[in-house]
């Protein structure tokens, strides 16, 4: 039978005015702090720290009479986009727990900890740690762990216990929660429910479903359901999950370069393993190192085609580690294997010892190095007969297509400019340019050959743009250009050999 799936989910009932906090280290930390928002014509309070909630105010509350209760009360303006994008970057942060977490807006956390937590000692373990960073870093949070995603969300916003819940039990453990804290209904359901005396989740569960569906509609059951863990709504993670990872936690946090590289050749050496048994070769890796005080760095090395070989691949990390600032020290490393490719037994790393690399895999690793400090193209011909057509930038890995007939039989330029620079004809002799002014000087011609014309590509469609005479002259100091002529303006479009 296959095992269910854990989730851990984290409230953070303060989190709007904690995060303001975080990007505000200059406001005093004990005085107590309230985000506000126009609601028509009044100014009602919308997010509180436990400064404040501590005091008596309440979300919904006039900001006039919070000011009037707490003289001394911080305001400012709510930013709910700014906490949006911090709730993301935390979700980020907690992958150092599991790879698959989300945001749930506007104040929690789900983590899918399927799998993950003998890597911390147990559920109990992972959820105690977790809670115990969030607070060093100033964040109030409840968590608690379910295999129903609503489940653990729904005790996670009302019991401060951090519960545990056995997979199967979740519907006993949500019975006793308040539906409003708990479900997050709207307050007109909320509303109508308290009515009819049903206040509590396990009120409403022991109802016939006919009559509530009914009167309340699809939001209430679907809300029920997803607590109970009769149906599970879709998660998004803030990340899609790789592909291939592993991960390495650390007894001691480490701060050396030769540590840090050391750890590095195991973890490489593990992930090529899992990507030979998989028959896969990685394309984009990723290695993210957590630090001590809870910030993580990460960095990216790409490879041209599928690679599974550990020391071409540490080879490529080589240069990006030196830019790892471990400070205090890391204490945790994953390797990710974000992107990759089906790979036979012929590739890299198959090889019988001694045997020699083949030629083009000593290429495909040469290009790979390269590409680490330098921006590489393969420059692929297109069937066009205008010069800034006749090519574009390939990845430097990609099979060239076929050349198109009769491309590169005119003689062009060695360099074609990107923006071809204005110059002025001064003179002619039988239709040919006899002399110029170019960058402020003037050039006497000793050669001109031409005109090309090269007539608009109609088979593109559109408005048709006039064309083209192309011009090979040689000035008296003997540089050679190609002069373009074309609705009246010259251009130096490119330089002849």
């Amino acid at each position: 039978m296959k095992p269910a799936r854990r989730y851990l989910a984290v409230h953070l009932p303060f989190w709007a005015a904690e995060h303001l906090r975080q990007a505000r280290p200059d406001l005093p930390a004990d005085q107590p702090l309230a985000l506000w928002a126009r609601q028509g014509a009044r100014r009602l309070l919308v997010a509180l720290d436990h400064h404040a909630a501590a005091a008596g105010l309440e979300p919904g509350q006039a900001l006039a009479d919070a000011e009037a209760l707490l003289p001394d009360l911080l305001v400012f303006p709510a930013m709910p986009e700014a906490s949006a994008a911090g709730l993301r970057d935390l979700a980020l942060w907690a992958q150092r727990f599991t790879p698959i977490s989300a945001a749930l807006p506007p104040d929690g956390l789900l983590l899918d900890i399927t799998g993950c937590d003998h890597l911390f000692g147990g559920e109990a373990a992972l959820l105690t740690q977790l809670i115990a960073s969030l607070a060093r870093a100033g964040l109030t949070a409840q968590g608690a762990i379910a295999s129903a995603a609503a489940s653990a969300m729904a005790l996670a916003r009302v019991r401060r216990d951090a519960p545990i819940i056995a997979p199967g039990a979740e519907e006993k453990a949500i019975a006793p929660l308040p539906l409003g804290p708990a479900l997050r209904l709207s307050d007109a359901i909320v509303e109508d429910l308290a009515r009819l005396g049903l206040r509590l989740i396990g009120d409403v569960l022991r109802q016939p479903r006919a009559p509530l569906a009914r009167r309340f509609g699809a939001p209430l059951l679907d809300a029920l359901d997803a607590a109970t863990g009769r149906r599970a709504p879709p998660i998004t993670p803030i990340a899609a999950p790789p592909d291939l990872a592993v991960t390495r936690a650390l007894p001691e946090p480490i701060l050396t370069a030769e540590a840090i590289a050391a750890l590095l050749d195991r973890l490489l050496a593990a992930l090529c393993a899992r990507l030979a048994r998989a028959g896969l070769g990685a394309r984009r890796l990723c290695l993210t190192a957590w630090r001590v005080d809870g910030t993580e760095q990460r960095l990216m090395i790409g490879t041209g085609a599928p690679n599974r070989d550990p020391g071409h691949l540490a080879r490529l990390f080589a240069e990006p580690l030196a830019s790892l600032a471990p400070e205090l020290g890391f204490e945790r490393f994953t390797l990710h294997a974000l992107v990759t490719d089906p790979m036979g037994a012929e590739g890299q790393g198959a090889l019988p010892m001694g045997a020699a690399p083949r030629p083009d895999g000593v290429l495909a690793q040469l290009l790979d190095r390269l590409g680490q400090r330098l921006r590489l193209a393969r420059p692929t011909p297109l069937p066009s007969h205008w010069p800034e057509r006749q090519w574009r930038a390939a990845a430097p890995h990609e099979a060239p297509p076929a050349t198109p007939p009769g491309w590169g039989a005119r003689a062009a330029p060695v360099l074609l400019r990107r923006r071809p620079e204005a110059v002025q004809v001064t003179a002619f002799a039988e239709g040919a340019p006899a002399a110029l002014r170019w960058r402020g000087r003037h050039y006497a011609l000793t050669r001109a050959e031409g005109p090309l014309r090269l007539e608009a590509e109609w088979w593109h469609g559109g408005a048709l743009p006039p064309a083209r005479d192309y011009h090979r002259v040689q000035l008296a100091s003997g540089e050679r250009l190609w002069l373009c002529h074309a609705d009246g303006r010259w251009v130096v479009q490119g330089d002849l050999p």
